[in-house]
């Protein structure tokens, strides 16, 4: 009988210390990442598989399909295991977020950033932490560039003549006059306004008449913009559309895949995108570009003095850390973001797979050429565009000039809808997110 209660009590304790085990873990605290860059997301998946098996911490990378992260941020955080880490573009997309974003002062991170330039701040608090500094401008294959400048029908003969929209223009249409000769199938590959390509225009381009407006007026932000160089970014679109390896009626339904794959088997000459592009361009297989024919030029619009023009560099991408998580899911999060930024898996990930530059200490150089020429611009003293797309009003006004840029493509709208769009809009949105 004896033997049979110590059996009995054995078992019990066993049982307990089982379910004792399981809702330690069931308790455990994770990580949550919603990945904004899906060109990296296969990286931080690695990265986060890594950490987990060095510290048995679970963490989830989870990205967003490209142009939907705003609406997958929403839906996610609407969910009960939601992200306990995410991004935010700048003071606009913080005003959006700021009540899911955790205060990270005092926190490691911090400690790590190579300057207090590269938070996100509101009401005196800290809610963003920027972690990747990106260039973009518009990149070329040397090898066809240089092929076209010992041409017989070429006007333009080396990089340092082609510094300033005409020369842009005279070199692009003369490589569409004789794509034939030179074995491409147009000067610029496809300007997709699919929702995967279509930010390469509604912001990363729209950026340029903002940027000289900006620095005309000696303003960062503002709630009404003139649009005073609207007719210079008529003149890049059009170079861009008429000089391209589609007819510009075709551009609805181009997507970001269409404009890389155009680049990297030398269907085209030049490609607006930048530095985080590299990784998805070099030669894999024999397909793409060598590291020695990469090239970038700043986007010339024609503006009076942009021989002396960098290219576009700057940050919208901050980590924030969801204030509405468990105490312990954000200390585990900001555990995971410190790793990240300090240790040697980490930091070999961000520079060497996903070809980041990041303002942290311990940061490694990337092996990335376009962003050793980002660095040489820089250096010959050339003036960087800043990135002021970060106060644009709404992901609303994108999407106007993006529908009124695709309606002036097809020839379905004029210009005039498109200045519609970029400064009525911008006066109207502007008013509903400041009410």
């Amino acid at each position: 009988m004896l033997k049979k209660i110590s059996t009995l009590l054995f078992a019990l304790c066993m049982l307990c210390l089982l379910l004792a085990s399981c809702g330690k873990k069931a308790d455990m605290p994770s990580v949550y990442y919603l990945n904004f860059k899906p060109e990296q997301d296969e990286e931080w998946k690695e990265l986060a598989a890594e950490y987990t098996e060095k510290t048995g911490i679970p963490v989830t990378v989870v990205t967003a399909a490209s142009g939907n992260y705003e609406q997958t941020l929403t839906s996610e955080m609407d969910k009960k295991d939601a992200p306990t880490l995410f991004q935010v573009n700048g003071p606009v997309g913080l005003a959006n977020w700021k009540d899911y974003c955790y205060n990270l002062e005092g926190s490691a991170i911090l400690d790590e950033l190579v300057s207090d330039t590269f938070t996100l701040k509101d009401d005196g608090k800290i809610y963003g932490v920027a972690y990747v500094i990106e260039t973009y401008g518009i990149i070329y294959n040397k090898t066809l560039l240089n092929a076209y400048f010992n041409s017989d029908f070429s006007s333009v003969k080396s990089i340092e003549q082609l510094n300033n929209f005409a020369a842009l223009k005279t070199v692009a249409e003369e490589i569409q006059a004789h794509k034939d000769a030179l074995g491409v199938n147009g000067a610029f590959t496809s300007a997709g306004m699919d929702s995967s390509s279509d930010w390469r225009f509604k912001t990363h381009l729209a950026n340029m008449p903002i940027y000289y407006e900006f620095k005309d007026r000696g303003i960062t932000n503002t709630d009404a913009i003139e649009g005073k160089y609207l007719d210079n970014y008529r003149e890049i679109w059009e170079l861009y559309i008429n000089n391209s390896t589609v007819s510009p009626t075709s551009l609805a339904s181009k997507t970001a895949t269409d404009a890389e794959t155009e680049f990297k088997t030398g269907k085209a000459v030049f490609y607006q995108n930048g530095t985080w592009a590299y990784d998805s361009l070099k030669k894999d297989n024999g397909v793409g570009l060598s590291d020695g024919e990469f090239g970038m030029l700043p986007i010339y619009i024609g503006v009076a003095g942009e021989e002396n023009q960098g290219l576009c560099t700057g940050s919208e991408n901050y980590w924030c850390v969801n204030a509405k998580a468990s105490e312990e899911d954000i200390n585990a999060t900001l555990d995971f973001l410190y790793w990240v930024v300090t240790s040697e898996e980490g930091t070999d990930e961000l520079a060497d797979d996903m070809g980041f530059v990041t303002p942290f200490k311990q940061a490694k150089t990337a092996d990335n050429p376009l962003v050793r020429i980002a660095d040489e611009y820089i250096a010959n003293g050339k003036t960087s565009v800043s990135w002021n797309f970060s106060v644009i009003p709404s992901e609303n006004w994108k999407n106007g000039v993006g529908t009124a840029l695709t309606q002036y493509a097809a020839g379905t709208a004029s210009w005039d809808s498109v200045v519609s769009a970029f400064v009525n809009g911008w006066k109207n949105e502007y008013a509903a997110a400041n009410k």
